[in-house]
């Protein structure tokens, strides 16, 4: 067996001194009393022993373990017997080197097995321990403290045979060792304990009392091994069934690997609901199986033969079939040992796991490709085992029961209050089915028949102008500050390539002052990073006069982003606040529409904000819809975003971006269907006919008037689109009602261009009028509002 003879560079308050005084001085007394019956043999052996000195008075030199390893084998033979060297998993060590010599059989032929690129250290000892170790083992042994800092020690050694790692536990046995003080050594009071018991995490406290070198620790240490590798397997099953994640059946696999002792077992299971019992079919409700891997259903008592229905859906008894040709002279070749034989297992163990709280039935499927490695004797191992997979799984039940609860939540996300009842009875619906074992349960579509869309937008106007314009004066500012360092560098060393940058930039500059177009803000971006940031970093570290200008052009720059940030941030904030104020305003008005009649509402934000809005009797369980909420509903909707038209006109006042903002509202007169699409978590129209309704959504703010180029939505005023007459003259009696407040003004009657798809639209546009004093105590509530219309 090769030893370590290198001599780590350890720095520890003791000074490691190999000596085997102790262990010679048992055979001093063995060689004095003659009537033992070792006498003989250990006066030969002290005799032998006094040509080597240095094994008694010790030596720190760690490469002459090797040059004594026929004496020191002679030294351990009684720690060592040879009667039980084949059995005993023991090593002689130097505590805190890592150093270990003389193994027992056992243990060299484990480490042989192990192979050669395995590292014989223990898992868990960390270096930056071992002086805290060693202070508390001076403490204890020359103090006579009885400070425990004793934790469990493993070894995690890999069996290339078997293609397992096998794990051990240390036992340590010191009574061959000694600590002595060195002068240097200060005295340890009980202040100086108190002290270091509160300072575990202070490694300079210790070595403020415990100096390098100031103690000698003189004589080795035995370790024992012991294998635990069951225990750690259950320990590990534990863990892994407790974490529960996506890699909990290749985790278990490894795990009783190790514990049957096999590298290639396969693993599987599956979850079947409960059993019928005249025809002992099963749905599967979830699947990792060796058996089963697209199949939702199984007729049990086709596809296993009677015993396995038996013992596994019955008795909810283990089965082992070790050999699975002897299996199938006996029970044919049936679905099950069809499904083994095309995978090459040939035992296996079946072990049926059942819900403490539930009927659901877990199979596991522990397989072997080998017959008899898996049987009814080794079967008996998993009963320390089984126990804790009935926990996991009884946990897994609930977790999936909580996941079937909250359907809901899942299917639909964020769901608006006023129809979350039509949700829940769809969940309840798709929680029967799961229950009565209904094949291919799904779960129904939300479908609202004869609703009334009323649709609106306050949409802030050039916004993608304005945005532009801001990118093309802060990359304007970006490019000036580059040309400023690169000309100054031009200046103190009069290189060609400066000139060839700042042409370069200089072009840049004259393309983004003419216009930017696509493409060109990146392709500016990556011109700076490849070809001018080499050239700052490198003057910023060659040319101190440089690095004033090079400091102030990154200074200039957005932390994150890094770009010139100045104008597109002024301009966002400014949107934001538009926004937020908008935004907020409409959630709180809302809440008032929704004690008139429930309806369904939902906001957007983008350059401004739009809104849907739903009203009808599919949408209510507990009321009656009558017309009428609909007309209160869309003069509350033209009320609201002459308010809206209010909120963003004083919102100007605050932002360094002048943002307006052009207001339209879409009327609709016949009702239509809304359904809740799953992949875009929204309702959205449902039918060909009322597709009609979302592209008109889509491209009316674009229109222009018909037979012009002025576009129909603009500043000042509000749009209101609609196809009927009937529509115009409803909200031409809401708009004279409400000039007459003063609220509006002027109203124009316009046809709209024709859209692709879409004719035959006209809109009233009726002219805003702003006060300056306008807050929202000042606005009306729905109750006045409709008093006001009443008179």
């Amino acid at each position: 067996m090769d030893m370590k003879t290198e001599h780590n560079d350890l720095k520890l308050p003791l000074q490691l001194v190999i000596s085997f005084d102790q262990v010679i001085a048992h055979y001093d007394r063995f060689a004095e009393d003659e009537n033992h019956p070792y006498h003989k043999s250990a006066k030969e052996i002290i005799q032998y022993l006094s040509k080597y000195p240095e094994l008694r008075e010790g030596f720190t030199d760690f490469s002459k373990l090797a040059k004594y390893e026929e004496q020191i084998d002679l030294v351990l033979e009684g720690i060592f017997p040879e009667i039980l060297t084949d059995n005993e998993i023991k090593v002689a060590t130097i505590p805190f080197s890592f150093q270990s010599f003389k193994y027992s059989n056992r243990l060299k032929t484990i480490l042989k097995d192990a192979g050669d690129e395995y590292d014989f250290t223990a898992r868990n000892l960390a270096e930056k321990e071992l002086y805290l170790h060693a202070c508390v083992m001076i403490l204890n042994i020359c103090y006579g403290y009885t400070i425990d800092l004793k934790r469990p020690y493993y070894f995690d050694i890999p069996d290339k045979n078997l293609g397992i790692t096998k794990h051990y536990r240390v036992a340590f046995n010191g009574d061959f060792c000694q600590v002595i003080p060195t002068e240097n050594a200060p005295k340890i009071t009980e202040e100086d304990v108190r002290l270091l018991l509160d300072n575990y995490d202070n490694l300079e406290v210790w070595k403020q009392k415990f100096p390098l070198d100031s103690y000698v620790f003189k004589g080795f240490g035995i370790m024992n091994l012991f294998d635990v590798t069951f225990d750690e397997t259950l320990s590990s099953i534990r863990e892994n069934l407790l974490r529960s994640d996506d890699d909990l059946v290749p985790s278990l696999r490894k795990n009783l690997s190790e514990f049957f002792n096999i590298k290639d077992l396969k693993l599987g299971f599956s979850v079947y609901g409960s059993i019928e019992k005249d025809t002992y079919r099963s749905h599967i409700k979830r699947s990792d199986s060796l058996l089963f891997k697209n199949d939702e259903e199984v007729a049990c008592a086709e596809f296993f033969c009677q015993g396995v229905v038996e013992n596994i859906f019955n008795k909810k008894e283990e089965i082992a079939i070790s050999d699975l040709e002897r299996y199938r002279q006996t029970s044919g070749e049936n679905g099950f040992y069809k499904r083994l034989k095309a995978q090459g297992i040939q035992s296996i163990i079946l072990i049926p796991i059942i819900a403490s709280k539930g009927r659901d039935l877990a199979v596991l499927e522990i397989a072997s490709p080998r017959a008899y490695e898996l049987n009814s004797v080794n079967q008996q191992k998993l009963r320390d085992i089984i126990p804790v997979f009935e926990a996991a799984v009884s946990r897994a039940s609930e977790d999936f029961q909580n996941v079937l609860e909250a359907t809901i939540q899942e299917q639909y996300t964020s769901i608006h209050p006023s129809v979350k009842w039509r949700f829940y009875a769809a969940a309840e619906k798709y929680q029967y089915k799961l229950s009565e074992q209904v094949e291919n349960p799904m779960i129904e579509d939300i479908v609202f028949e004869d609703v009334y869309p009323l649709f609106g937008q306050s949409d802030i106007k050039g916004s993608s102008l304005a945005r532009n314009e801001a990118i093309k004066e802060d990359l304007t500012t970006q490019l000036q500050l580059a040309i400023k360092v690169l000309e100054a560098a031009l200046q103190q060393d009069h290189l060609p390539i400066y000139e060839e940058l700042i042409f370069r930039v200089e072009t840049y500059l004259t393309e983004t002052e003419d216009g930017l177009k696509a493409g060109d803000e990146i392709g500016i971006l990556q011109f700076f990073k490849k070809d001018i940031y080499p050239v700052f970093n490198h003057l910023r570290a060659k040319n101190s006069k440089l690095t004033l200008l090079i400091k102030e052009y990154f200074n200039s720059l957005d932390e994150n982003l890094k770009v010139v940030y100045d104008k597109r941030k002024a301009y966002e904030d400014s949107v934001n606040i538009l926004n937020k104020r908008l935004s907020n305003y409409l959630d709180k008005k809302q809440e008032d529409a929704q004690a008139m009649f429930p309806h369904y509402f939902e906001r957007y934000k983008t350059d401004g904000v739009e809104y849907n809005m739903y009203i009808g009797k599919s949408l209510v369980r507990d009321k009656t819809f009558h017309k009428l909420y609909l007309y209160n509903l869309r003069l509350w909707q033209l009320q609201n975003m002459y308010e809206m038209e209010q909120v963003a006109h004083t919102a100007r006042k605050e932002m360094d971006h002048d943002l307006e903002v052009a207001s339209l509202i879409l009327v609709h007169s016949s009702p239509l269907a809304i359904k809740f699409r799953m992949d875009e978590k929204q309702f959205d129209v449902d039918g060909a006919y009322n597709i009609r309704y979302e592209i008109i959504k889509k491209r009316i703010d674009k229109a222009n008037i018909k037979n012009t180029t002025d576009r129909l939505t603009i500043p000042g005023k509000i749009a209101i689109v609609y196809s009927q007459d009937k529509d115009a003259l409803e909200y031409m009696k809401y708009i004279k009602y409400m000039q007459a407040k003063n609220y509006f003004g002027t109203l124009e009657k316009l046809e709209i261009e024709d859209l692709q798809g879409v004719s035959g639209l006209r809109a009233l546009r009726v002219e805003v009028i702003y006060q300056d004093d306008f807050n929202e105590k000042s606005s009306m509530t729905i109750d006045e509002l409709m008093q006001g219309m009443k008179a």
